[in-house]
């Protein structure tokens, strides 16, 4: 692997400010490493899609497979002419959350590549591409690279809708930052929102309305006292409280209206939203709520776990060791798109660089793991049933 051309088309990816409001520049990202798993080759571009996929015979021999749902390209790169069911699936998101304009002109400070997507999850998206563009042609079993730019706003349209479009496989590797450490476990994620309803009044007169906001803050203060904010990292179930707004635009007026906006995250064995319906969950929260707020559950998604006595899994490890690095797992707070092959039965683990900072003002890629990390994909790939 050279490093420096390496770092240069990277710097030219994290320089594309792929956020979900711009979806140019979705498909900018998307067309990008596109083109770079393709340059080894003759260049072939595929068309485009509304809901399902359409392909194009690209660079040595590799199909590129479109999809777009709701405004959001994604992508499905294999060899040959027709997509079949995969031994493995590399999986890789190329959109990020919203920064700084300075945080999409990449620095290099030693051995910190500083960047908006550089730790989540740009650098390990090129490095899944340049394994798979070397190797995939070779092995003698089905792979496809997976690119997807929607996994910062749900993974919906992205992973999601590849796998209700008949995507298949029987292992995934998603290249979530790491440090070359196989990721299992990760946490269930809770989308809600609490809605308060009130009487709007003149504010010198609060006798005669029912503010809104209180009463949302009042329900706000009991959930946060069940689920504390976190201080430390702790396995458990956790509330953020992400957003409070209201349509009140008079300061001398009680609001009528208020909402909140909740991000939960649960681990596997949480006796109130494991195993959950929307309508279960909505229950639950309804009995920290003042009279007058209602819960909407708007997404649950359960916990993910992948079997870390599978082949592939040891597999990672033995790779990750002989670069040097820890063998054990880790377990994720946050959800990543693993979660959909989970539903479907399919073992998906994370496995990528290392760095820090992720959606941070600070976020880097940690460059010493780039090589290590190219490295051990390459030999898990080449052997993936070894332990």
């Amino acid at each position: 692997m050279d490093l420096e051309s390496f770092l240069a088309t990277a710097r030219r990816l994290l320089a594309v400010p792929s956020t979900a409001d711009r979806p140019d520049d979705l498909r900018r990202a998307l067309d990008l490493v596109i083109d770079f798993v393709l340059e080894s080759g003759a260049s072939g571009k595929s068309g485009s899609s509304g809901t399902g996929g359409s392909g194009g015979t690209g660079g040595a021999g590799l199909t590129v497979e479109r999809f777009e749902s709701n405004g959001k390209p994604s992508a499905l790169v294999y060899p040959g002419p027709r997509r079949p069911h995969f031994r493995i699936i590399l999986n890789a998101h190329l959109d990020v959350v919203p920064a700084p304009a300075h945080q999409f002109r990449p620095r290099l400070d030693g051995t910190r590549l500083h960047a908006r997507g550089a730790q989540d999850m740009k650098v390990s998206a090129l490095v899944q591409a340049q394994v798979f563009r070397e190797l995939a042609g070779g092995l003698p079993y089905p792979i496809a690279l997976q690119l997807v730019t929607d996994e910062e706003v749900g993974g919906r349209d992205g992973t999601l809708h590849q796998l209700e479009q008949g995507v298949s496989g029987d292992f995934v590797v998603i290249g979530e930052q790491s440090g070359l450490r196989v990721v299992t476990d990760s946490k269930g994620m809770v989308t809600a929102n609490l809605r308060a309803t009130g009487r709007s009044a003149h504010s010198a007169y609060q006798w005669l309305g029912d503010n809104a906001l209180l009463k949302l803050q009042r329900s706000l203060d009991n959930v946060l006292a069940r689920y504390p904010v976190a201080t430390e990292e702790a396995w458990r179930t956790t509330v953020t409280v992400a957003r409070i707004e209201t349509p009140n635009q008079a300061r001398n007026q009680v609001p009528a209206l208020a909402e909140a906006w909740l991000d939960i995250r649960f681990p596997a064995g949480d006796p109130d939203l494991d195993g959950r319906t929307a309508e279960e969950i909505a229950a639950h929260l309804v009995t920290f709520c003042e009279p007058g707020v209602i819960p909407v559950v708007e997404h649950v998604d359960p916990p993910h776990h992948a079997d870390r006595n599978r082949p592939e899994v040891r597999g990672l490890q033995r790779a990750a060791r002989n670069q040097g690095y820890h063998d054990g797992f880790l377990r994720k707070h946050g959800a990543a798109d693993g979660r959909f092959y989970y539903q479907r039965g399919i073992d998906a683990v994370i496995f990528g660089i290392g760095g820090d900072g992720q959606h941070g003002p600070d976020e880097y890629a940690d460059t010493t793991t780039i090589v290590p990390y190219y490295r051990a994909l390459s030999e898990f790939l080449r052997n993936p049933g070894q332990g």
